[in-house]
């Protein structure tokens, strides 16, 4: 059966891609990890066939690990009063796993990042296998770039199924992990080959060229980004647009008063008394016209030098989400002439 990472640029596609693989023959299964995406796959699904499926499921990631992973077969021995979504205290670290603390609270709430390591501990992982084999006949795994942890042992655990598995996802929109414990899987995002050796080390294809081109971000962001992010990204939207640099103090409050504009701060965006979002937190979405990104001091001193793309990898990454948010301009200007906004 086809197994396949698929990697998609920001704004190639991805959703409608899976949409795409989508009939009412088959039975799918589709996990997503972000809030953003379950809203885009469940409008585009319904969208699609004005209606949705009863042969598709739609989960996301925790929700599958604990509704169809955990429940089936340790809900009756091990019952847990539900997830627990803050991570685990620090003295659990080096807690033997033996003791019950190490994976559950007090009140038995089951820690989120931990849950992947209790399957596995569990050695349940072939008999998720045949479940998933029972029920379906195609598995999408979107936003694959932000499995981090126990949770990415389980998903290359998935190559072994025997049935259709598609892996989607966009290496530097990797801006958070779904779990962190220790050093699991510390350095598995260090660099762009390394992680790909993951995926094809167990038979997993590797697709680059499917969804290489951005149908989002016009010509000029994404030449910004190639240039001064080192991220190359093509596009197949050639439509006028500019990239600007902005420190004239009228024209950065023409655009902070602007609400058809949207403000992308490093964080805090909700400090400001503007249209607003975190660099990061806008990834999935795709609705916005021209993008302000305002850089903080860090970035605005290195964009200065050119040297952007020597930003530490998460900083890379999260502005990366930002920049290519723009389906039309881009404009970028100092955090500190924001100041004036701050609520």
């Amino acid at each position: 059966m086809d197994k396949r990472l698929i990697l998609a640029v920001a704004g190639s596609g991805k959703t409608t891609h899976i949409l795409n693989q989508l009939d009412e023959d088959k039975r799918h299964l589709i996990v997503t990890y972000t809030r953003e995406n379950i809203r885009n796959l469940k409008s585009g699904i319904e969208k699609k066939f004005n209606c949705f499926p009863e042969n598709i499921k739609l989960y996301s990631f925790f929700e599958f690990l604990y509704s169809f992973c955990y429940k089936p077969f340790l809900g009756k021995i091990d019952k847990p009063n539900g997830l627990y979504w803050d991570f685990p205290p620090k003295f659990t670290r080096n807690m033997p796993e033996h003791v019950p603390l190490h994976f559950f609270t007090k009140d038995r709430r089951i820690y989120h990042n931990r849950l992947s390591k209790y399957l596995i501990r569990k050695e349940l992982l072939d008999r998720i296998n045949t479940r998933i084999e029972k029920y379906f006949d195609h598995f999408h795994i979107d936003e694959v770039q932000d499995f981090g942890g126990y949770d990415f042992d389980l998903l290359m655990h998935f190559s072994m199924l025997n049935l259709r598995v598609n892996w989607v996802g966009d290496f530097f929109q990797h801006t958070y992990d779904t779990s962190r414990d220790a050093n699991k899987n510390k350095s598995l995002h260090s660099s762009l080959d390394r992680y790909l050796n993951r995926f094809s080390s167990v038979g997993i294809i590797i697709d680059q060229d499917s969804l290489l081109k951005s149908r989002r971000c016009p010509k000029a962001v994404t030449d910004f980004i190639t240039e001064h992010l080192g991220i190359v990204i093509e596009t197949h939207k050639y439509e006028p647009a500019n990239v600007q640099f902005i420190d004239d103090p009228a024209r950065v409050e023409e655009i902070a008063l602007d609400n058809t504009i949207i403000k992308l701060f490093y964080q805090n965006h909700n400090k400001y008394h503007c249209y607003s979002g975190n660099w990061g937190k806008v990834k999935g979405a795709d609705h916005f016209q021209d993008v302000c990104v305002v850089l903080n001091g860090t970035s605005l001193n290195l964009f200065k030098k050119g040297k952007l793309q020597e930003s530490a990898s998460l900083t890379k990454n999260k502005l990366y989400v930002a920049c290519s948010r723009a389906n039309g301009n881009l404009y970028l200007i100092p955090e500190n002439l924001m100041e004036k906004y701050k609520i």
